[in-house]
């Protein structure tokens, strides 16, 4: 039998569900016959941790990655990383760090063990950036904008890989009548969804002006995320009414999902903006319709329905596509969403992503 490929999953924390729930879903979805992947974090907290240890593989708590001040300690420190992935004897790290750190993948090459870093937002503010990249053996773009631009001087060693998500477990599913009963939501009522850790990058504010200046009272918005920080609160004491529900965060979102009339994504085009949110592909896999602003990432998700994007900021757009929906016969509405939960299955379905990361990790060790 051949020697199975041990991979080295890096991800500082599963504090927030997001590209977290893809590696949970990945490692859970190798062959493992082939692959024997393991995890390492910087910490064991989040209630989302729980879940990925459940899956049973060897999880290292470790610092992958150290800052570069004191630089008279820095090259020790790295060599401490460059011990411990020697130690291992990975035959592949596959990092899912946000930042441009460069001490993760000089300690991996340093070990002579090839790198794949997954680019995971459109942020290309500094040059560390480019020494990332430089130093890693591959990397993964998850939209077409980050191919076309930033990362385009380095084509030969770029692949485009889009995320995926469970669409056997985000599939449609009936709304929960004890729940409606408990959001005080009524049959007739016209429910907007929105999933999304309130920091203002994600735009929430454009959301719920639009519904304002609708003044519609059987528009309720019900809002899933970790709200306590200032921007959060201030949204909460600015838009407080019946209309408008802060639920913080739940790891589970497919009951609150099941009442969506349609789902909103109304992130800026500022700052690092997305990468490929997984959000708003869960809700189409659960059947729903979704309206985004149109920038990079959520364009390639709505790329079969352009009319579903708005410009980003803008309320006046997002007013126009939501009256747009809310105009339609029951029948356009349905049929709307059974070609979104069609459009997921085939373009962000986590079984072709493994499939996807599968080959790449044979083909790299082949080089």
């Amino acid at each position: 039998m051949a020697k199975r490929i041990k991979i080295l999953f890096t991800i500082p924390n599963f504090d927030t569900a997001g590209s977290g729930k893809v590696v949970y879903d990945l490692v859970k979805g190798l062959d493992k016959t082939i692959f024997v992947p393991e995890i390492c974090c910087f910490h064991d907290k989040g209630e989302f941790f729980n879940e990925v240890a459940a899956l049973g593989i060897k999880i290292h708590i470790f610092r992958f990655a150290q800052p570069y001040r004191p630089f008279l300690s820095l090259p020790f420190r790295i060599l401490k990383i460059f011990r411990f992935f020697r130690k291992h004897q990975f035959d592949i790290i596959h990092s899912w760090h946000w930042s441009s750190d460069i001490t993760e993948p000089l300690a991996a090459k340093l070990a002579g063990i090839p790198f794949i870093y997954t680019k995971k937002a459109m942020g290309w503010g500094n040059k560390a950036w480019q020494w990332r990249t430089q130093l890693s053996t591959q990397v993964i773009a998850i939209n077409t904008d980050m191919v076309n631009t930033f990362l385009k001087p380095f084509n030969y060693k770029v692949v485009y890989m889009p995320l995926g998500v469970d669409i056997n477990y985000f599939k449609p599913q009936p709304p929960s009548e004890t729940l409606k009963s408990t959001l005080n939501i009524k049959d007739s009522d016209f429910v907007i969804v929105s999933v999304a850790n309130l920091v203002p990058v994600k735009g929430i504010e454009v959301l719920l002006e639009a519904v304002n200046l609708l003044n519609d009272e059987s528009i309720k918005v019900l809002i899933i995320g970790d709200y306590h920080n200032t921007y959060g609160h201030d949204l909460k004491h600015k838009y407080k009414g019946s209309n408008v529900q802060f639920l913080g965060r739940h790891q589970d979102v497919r009951s609150y999902l099941a009442l969506a009339s349609i789902f909103v994504i109304p992130t800026l085009d500022i700052g690092r903006k997305e990468g490929l949110p997984i959000a708003p592909m869960e809700a189409m896999a659960m059947e729903k319709i979704v309206i985004g602003s149109k920038i990079s990432g959520i364009v390639d998700i709505l790329k079969p329905f352009d009319f579903c994007l708005f410009e980003a900021g803008n309320v006046t757009s997002l007013i126009k596509i939501i009256n747009k929906v809310i105009d339609m016969t029951s029948n356009e509405r349905e049929s709307l969403e059974e070609t979104m939960r069609i459009s997921a299955v085939q373009y962000f379905n986590i079984n072709q992503c493994v499939l996807n990361h599968q080959t790449l990790y044979t083909k790299l060790l082949k080089l």
